[in-house]
């Protein structure tokens, strides 16, 4: 056994040497599970013979597939022909289906030798996967369609590939409704899912500012739910509603016909797409056209931009309503022929439900508690007749409130704790969290980014998320079947800007649902990434180049009681340089070459130099006290939205920014923060410094009070003091504080910190009486 470990070891580090050392044009996205190069190339020529397994039509439609791509780049022109079982020892590129259980049904294997080119898949799409593997292994202007390359020489390293995917759903979201895309940027958008070996496209059609299907029994659908006036002058949150007399021009639909063509153009390419119709919530479009299906009867237009809270939706008293979504369905079905259709199913105010006398009637004929559990029998119902056609239900995770269909799938968005409870409720889920996989998020420095909806998400970020939570068994983890990055595009008006956020972003994800999770790493990701970026180009994407920002980090070395911090970049190779006295750094001022102590407070301001020049800087207030590095016990949980870092992320000696969604802080959604912090000794203790952030758009306040106690043993606390907030909370700017309480040298070991959260939105807020968040960031002790 040991011997076998070793040779294993041995082997996979001459593989890591081989592709990045002898053969630096191998970097395939997602990364295989096994890789063996080898010498030598085999050239493609036009005396190549292709083949394909004779009578299968998969495998002759993935050749065909592949000699348009070496035509349309100005390569040879090759002539895909049958071949029987017998081909291993035939000189040319074969693909093979290999229908003998070897392989995963995704799995494919890839030989590349000096006589032949061998792609085996036990189905079509393993086939499909192998031949993107292959064009990966090629120079990148196979991807440079419809531009002549002569004299350019098509070789392809000899190599063994052995592969398949980690999760069956690899997903990519697109929403259409708040800015309609041409079918073309649809198409296009496939492509780039189907060549990283992604599988399902969620076509987002119908929302609030738009509906993008033709639907032939309601005409009204496409005449008035499909237009809204234009304001694409004005902010997406500050443009009015249509006013009387005003004309709808904004907009647009696919015609079933376009649907046909994309769905079949998305199958050739082994992606499925997964049709999102929206309901109850997020269809004041649907009420434009059709008032009656509303419960006040209207009169309503298509909004123009984003209101909250979006209180007209479906009435779930009425019974008409059932009729229409049936009848919808009905024609969405006879255009998907896929296993889920998504209803949406989240953010639905319950405002006119709670009024409207048919919903009040559905709620007592029904039996039911309340307006959730209203909720439950409206997807439940639908659920219902989504089954009895044979297909499955699938909805975001609000579809948990009130008790969840039998057989729906719930995809988790708000986290990751809706996935968990669907999990251990027996039901498939898909991860989507907005802490990793929001697209429309920002990825690099605002400052120098195109406007987004807020957040922050950089690619390092998406290839650091795990779509399985640990807090799952091995027998509930069975039902994350996978992934998907959504791309809402409120701020996202062209196809163009649209790229931009979702390459390369889309990329890193891809390599989290395929690769295994062992086999990921982020820098030997980063590093294939400016390969993969030259066959961007060459396929006139418009992507992004990642986040020219340093990010800086703190971590207490036990071993040497010290302080260390790091400085890391998505840019690998590019110098970077630092200060800690507040002064901005030169090109040549403390050249970063590894983690560095921090003894004494600091201001540190760190940047890449690039031409000789500092670019961009990142700035961070370091603060050296007592509590760095100590254990903290929390008696109330964070949320996984905002860890901060974690458990230590209170006493790391770094305080955040007013840019609260770059992972500084640490945020509790309508719960009171309260920790109780070990010193190790009882040693006097002086002064206590925390600090938190307000931004009341971003529901974010101060705390009520915080309350600071001492104790010797950890059980009996005393010198129990509090701080008393007086500032206001209506205020509209981000804004830092930090509370302080002054002890006389009283001696403790244990520090216990509690600060009572507002609990929910004021009454004056948007938000009001929903829950609001606590951020907290530094712990000082002195």
């Amino acid at each position: 056994m040991h011997r076998k470990i070793l040779l294993s070891s041995l082997l996979l580090c001459i593989v890591s040497l081989s592709l990045s050392a002898g053969n630096p044009e191998i970097s395939i996205i997602p990364k295989p599970v096994k890789i063996k190069v080898l010498q030598g190339t085999f050239r493609i020529s036009d005396r190549t013979q292709l083949l394909f397994t004779a009578g299968n039509e998969e495998a002759m439609n993935t050749a065909r597939l592949f000699a348009g791509h070496l035509e349309m780049a100005g390569g040879p022109v090759l002539t895909a022909l049958g071949v029987g079982q017998n081909y291993k020892k035939i000189t040319g590129i074969i693909f093979s289906i290999r229908k003998d259980g070897t392989l995963p049904a995704e799995g494919y294997k890839l030989t590349v030798s000096a006589t032949n080119i061998i792609i085996e898949g036990e189905t079509g799409a393993g086939l499909f996967y192998g031949m993107q593997t292959l064009l990966q292994l090629l120079p990148p202007e196979i991807f440079a369609y419809q531009s002549l390359q002569p004299g350019k020489v098509w070789e392809v390293p000899c190599i063994q590939i052995q592969d398949y995917p980690r999760f069956g759903y690899r997903g990519m979201h697109l929403d259409v409704s708040r800015h309609f895309f041409p079918k073309e940027f649809i198409l296009k958008y496939i492509d780039l899912i189907a060549t990283f070996k992604m599988n399902t496209f969620h076509w987002h059609l119908t929302d609030d500012n738009g509906w993008r299907i033709e639907i032939k029994k309601y005409p009204k659908l496409m005449q008035i739910g499909a237009w809204h006036t234009d304001h694409e002058d004005l902010p997406w949150n500050q443009r009015p509603q249509q006013l009387p007399g005003e004309r709808a021009t904004y907009g647009g639909y696919y015609t079933q016909d376009e649907i046909r063509e994309v769905v079949a153009y998305a199958a050739k390419r082994y992606v499925t797409v997964i049709p999102e119709i929206e309901m109850p919530a997020h269809s004041v479009e649907v009420l434009a056209a059709y008032p009656q299906f509303s419960c006040t009867g209207g009169p309503f237009t298509v909004p123009t931009g984003s209101y909250w809270p979006n209180s007209d939706i479906l009435c779930a008293g009425n019974d008409s309503v059932f009729t229409f979504i049936e009848d919808v369905l009905t024609e969405v079905m006879s255009l998907f022929p896929s296993k889920y259709i998504h209803i949406g199913g989240d953010e639905a105010d319950k405002t006119r439900w709670k009024e409207c006398p048919k919903c009040q009637s559905r709620i007592k004929t029904e039996g039911l508690k309340d307006e959730k559990e209203l909720q439950s029998y409206f997807v439940k119902r639908v659920e219902k007749f989504i089954s009895s056609k044979g297909r499955k239900l699938i909805g975001w995770d609000e579809i948990l409130e009130g008790g969840i269909a039998p057989e729906a799938t719930v995809m988790s968005w708000r986290g990751i704790e809706g996935g968990i409870a669907a999990a251990r409720q027996g039901h498939d889920v898909i991860m989507t969290p907005g802490s990793h996989c929001y697209f429309d998020y920002y990825q690099a420095d605002p400052k120098t980014e195109p406007k987004a909806i807020g957040g922050y998400i950089t690619l390092k970020k998406v290839y650091s998320f795990e779509p399985i939570p640990g807090e799952l068994t091995k027998e509930q983890s069975k039902y994350i079947l996978g992934a998907q990055g959504n791309l809402w595009t409120e701020f996202i008006p062209t196809p163009e800007h649209a790229e931009y956020m979702a390459v390369p972003r889309m990329n890193a994800l891809a390599e989290v649902t395929w690769t295994p999770k062992n086999e990921k790493n982020w820098n030997d990701f980063h590093k294939r990434m400016e390969t993969c970026f030259h066959r961007l180009d060459a396929l006139h994407v418009n992507y992004c180049k990642g986040s020219n920002k340093v990010e800086i980090t703190t971590y207490f070395d036990q071993k040497s009681s010290a302080l260390k911090c790091r400085l890391e970049s998505e840019q690998p190779g590019v110098p970077m340089v630092y200060t800690i006295d507040g002064n901005d750094p030169t090109p040549t001022t403390n050249l970063y070459t590894g983690p560095f102590d921090i003894s004494r407070n600091g201001y540190l301001k760190a940047g890449l130099v690039r031409d000789g020049k500092v670019m961009e800087l990142t700035e961070r207030t370091m603060l050296f006290h007592k509590a760095i590095g100590k254990k903290v016990k929390y008696l109330e949980l964070y949320s996984y939205r905002y860890t901060g870092g974690g458990d230590e992320a209170l006493v790391d000696g770094l305080r955040g920014t007013v840019e609260f969604r770059q992972g500084n802080w640490q945020g509790f959604l309508g719960n009171n923060l309260d920790l109780i912090i070990d010193m190790g000794t009882v040693q006097p203790i002086k002064t206590i410094f925390v600090t938190f952030l307000q931004s009341s758009k971003s529901w974010i306040f101060f705390p009520d009070s915080v309350t600071f106690s001492l104790s010797s043993n950890g059980k009996k606390f005393h010198s129990i003091n509090e701080y008393l907030n007086t500032d206001p909370k209506k205020i509209e700017e981000t804004v830092i504080k930090q509370f302080s309480n002054s002890f006389p040298d009283t001696p403790a070991r244990f520090i216990r910190v509690r600060a009572k959260s507002t609990g929910v939105c004021p009454p004056w807020h948007e938000g009001a009486g929903e829950p609001c968040w606590l951020f907290a960031d530094e712990i000082a002790v002195y």
